[in-house]
């Protein structure tokens, strides 16, 4: 069962941080530079980075079970479970706060696209704040798999 856990570990990782970097590296700009729609390409990537967000809670909560199930009273001395934890936050505060911002603002903005609104500057500054944390993630969740074998340990 040890070894089932573990393997499940790294592929947790994997999916988590792999998926990251796809949608927002590869997906998203493949969207915005192959569909002439840039408001439908934005639609698409949404859902997409909402799909890697959820599948990056489950796998937070795996990988914290799982860590704190296997250092017991030493995990506040893992490193490996402070960058899940970090990650997990920041990707919680993107997913119940700066995405449903964001989605009400183009709600307000409503018959006109978000971008030809006096909400503009509002969606852009969230946008950017978005993009900085995204980036943030996915520079941890490289350090994640880098160190992965300590959270074994």
């Amino acid at each position: 069962m040890r070894k089932l856990s573990e393997a499940l570990y790294f592929t947790t990782i994997t999916l988590w941080v792999g998926g990251m970097w796809a949608i927002g590296y590869l997906a998203a700009p493949v969207l915005f530079a192959s569909l002439g729609d840039r408001q439908l390409a934005g639609m698409v990537a949404g859902k997409l980075f909402a799909w890697v967000g959820w599948v990056g809670l489950g796998s937070a909560a795996y990988l914290l079970i799982f860590l704190i199930a296997r250092r017991g009273g030493q995990i506040f001395k893992s490193a490996v479970f402070w960058l899940v934890l970090l990650m997990a936050l920041m990707l919680a505060a993107s997913q119940f706060g700066i995405q449903p911002l964001m989605a009400q603002l183009k709600a307000d903005a409503l018959p006109r696209e978000v971008m030809e609104s006096v909400l503009r500057d509002r969606f852009a500054a969230w946008h950017g704040i978005s993009s900085i944390l995204y980036l943030v993630q996915s520079l941890l969740g490289l350090w994640l798999v880098v160190w992965a074998n300590r959270g074994l340990k």
